[in-house]
């Protein structure tokens, strides 16, 4: 099993995007935790470094995306929502294609404590119109869907992790993935399992305690949490009849809210969700605080026996 941590994903992926002369870099102060670095290496010309200055970072960002180039700006997720009013105002209102990753996200990043651990993140981006929010899995991933990006016309928000979580994909079945679409993982009628970022390997590790019980779960990746594939969710209400959502991140907003959403409105269902139950985090490692606060394995199951007896 080949452990990686996402954001190494995002830092390759501007190595990629820097064939495109135009694609430039955005740093505020901490290029070596999101691995922005990676890009200033290589090419320091096309590289901004603004200190600490969140709020200067994007606007600048937005400067250059009118001027004709391509902003990548990176940080903290914490430290994204510093600069959120000029988000909303300088990039997201006029629909400007600025690329912002958020690193070290939910309470899974650990030891930094609860003022580093952004459990919001997904949920404030996801409230902007035009803004495209994701939250890939690992790695590769991050990686093939960051490029994706330079394609779009609109603004986006990635979530990526600082901690080594299992490999989800590999060089030929990322190629399958595509901004907005859901990746079906494992098939199953039972209950539906939607993860996404560090949870999807957990969510993984569950389908598996499931089969042992004669429960047959699916699996999805929802790296795409705006726009949301319907589509997909449509499909798991009819064949599964009852899911399970599962995110390192509060479930007020996020993953398990906006699959509420859809089910409310379209097909609705049990769902049980898996997250941060509206409290902040602490100190502590990754996978200890992901137990204790009601995200462990044990935890996924029972959720799961629990959306199966309410259908």
């Amino acid at each position: 099993m080949t452990l990686a941590a996402s954001r190494d994903g995002y830092g390759a992926a501007l190595l990629k995007l820097a064939e495109d002369p135009k694609v430039v870099v955005i740093e505020a102060d901490l290029g070596k935790s999101t691995k922005s670095q990676m890009f200033r290496k290589e090419y320091p010309e096309r590289t901004i470094s603004l200190g600490i200055s969140e709020q200067n970072m994007m606007l600048v960002s937005a400067g250059l995306a009118t001027s004709g180039y391509k902003p990548f700006a990176s940080t903290f997720a914490i430290f994204t929502e510093r600069g959120f009013e000029q988000v909303r105002n300088g990039i997201a209102r006029p629909n400007i294609p600025v690329h912002i990753c958020g690193s070290h996200g939910g309470i899974h990043t650990g030891t930094d404590g609860s003022s580093a651990q952004s459990i919001e993140d997904l949920a404030i981006y996801r409230s902007l119109p035009n803004m495209i929010v994701l939250h890939p899995s690992d790695d590769l991933s991050t990686e093939y869907l960051t490029t994706q990006l330079l394609e779009m016309d609109s603004p986006s928000y990635t979530r990526t992790a600082r901690n080594k979580t299992p490999r989800i994909y590999d060089s030929e079945t990322v190629k399958e993935l595509r901004i907005g679409k859901a990746e079906l993982l494992e098939d199953g009628d039972d209950v539906a399992i939607i993860a996404c970022g560090v949870m999807v390997s957990r969510a993984l590790e569950v389908s598996k305690i499931l089969a042992e019980e004669n429960i047959s779960a699916a699996v999805i990746d929802m790296h795409t949490i705006k726009p949301l594939d319907g589509e997909m969710i449509d499909y798991l209400a009819k064949t599964c009849g009852c899911f399970v959502t599962i995110e390192d991140h509060s479930i007020i907003g996020g993953l398990g809210g906006a699959v509420s959403e859809h089910l409310s409105s379209n097909l609705p269902c049990p769902i049980e969700r898996i997250g941060v139950n509206d409290h902040f985090g602490e100190s502590g490692q990754g996978d200890e605080l992901l137990d204790k606060y009601g995200m462990g394995i044990q935890d996924i199951v029972n959720a799961a026996r629990s959306a199966i007896a309410r259908k």
